[in-house]
């Protein structure tokens, strides 16, 4: 069967459905609404803090987590390939935290006669939390190791007959 109604032809035309397109308007419309209301205050710094991350980003952190990655992945001893997520998740979520709340780590001047509240805590707890993140992950690591372990030695036994 060839359909030929306005779905197909929007499908073979544009590759999505039509929710699909729906959807993407919404977003580049909100996105949209967001930037005119970030840009109407300090339009230039905002244009360079972007600007400056997207640099940053590509240049400098993207070929240091590649870097760190396939370290990983070649280190010492027996990795299995599951094992390098244990630290790159934490890792992840650790400096997606930094990159949301970097302004208020880096203590702004502006940030304390704004709103009353001191920025000194920002910093202490992202390190608590990076910690955190990385503790919980090598405790998962561990009670995953260990199981493994305990099937393996489970099943050596009764394959031996």
């Amino acid at each position: 069967m060839n359909a030929t109604g306005p779905r197909a032809l929007l499908r073979r035309r544009y590759g999505a459905g039509p929710l699909h397109l729906v959807l993407l308007a919404a977003s580049f419309a909100l996105a949209a609404y967001a930037g005119v209301r970030l840009l109407a205050g300090d339009w230039l710094g905002v244009v360079v803090w972007f600007v400056g991350a997207a640099l940053i980003h590509d240049l400098v952190l993207v070929p240091l987590y590649a870097a760190a990655d396939l370290a990983l992945r070649r280190g010492p001893g027996r990795w299995w390939p599951a094992s390098v997520n244990h630290v790159r998740v934490p890792a992840f979520l650790s400096g997606l935290l930094l990159l949301v709340w970097f302004p208020l780590i880096a203590r702004p001047r502006r940030y304390e006669p704004a709103s009353g509240l001191s920025p000194d805590v920002f910093l202490g707890n992202w390190l608590l939390t990076t910690a955190a993140l990385f503790l919980l992950s090598a405790l998962w690591f561990a009670v995953r190791a260990l199981r493994l372990r305990r099937r393996a030695t489970k099943v050596r036994p009764s394959a031996s007959h």
